[in-house]
């Protein structure tokens, strides 16, 4: 990992993000990044959540793009919280 400790980030993305192509969206762009984890709607219908693992400053770019969105998504809000890396996932997936 070019000598960067991996981490790892959990975010909740809360606003439009369901039925926008928020999770393709990450999806794409977590996989361009070589980042591992997944991202998921959440039951209340208003949030996604994003797990991911690997170099904190690919990390913090996917947040960057989690602030964008797609274009037909509304970003109302994120928290975020970093931790270490489990390694507990080999690429990054949808979870359902």
């Amino acid at each position: 990992m070019s000598g960067q400790k991996a981490v790892s980030l959990r975010a909740l993305v809360r606003g439009r993000v369901q039925a926008v192509g928020f999770r393709d969206f990450v999806y794409t762009r977590a996989r361009i990044l070589g980042v591992t984890g997944y991202v998921r709607n959440l039951s209340d219908g208003l949030s996604v959540e994003v797990i991911a693992e690997g170099q904190r400053s690919k990390l913090e770019q996917l947040l960057e793009y989690l602030r964008e969105g797609p274009r037909l998504s509304r970003v109302a809000g994120i928290e975020s919280e970093w931790g270490e890396a489990t390694d507990a996932y080999d690429r990054f997936g949808v979870a359902f």
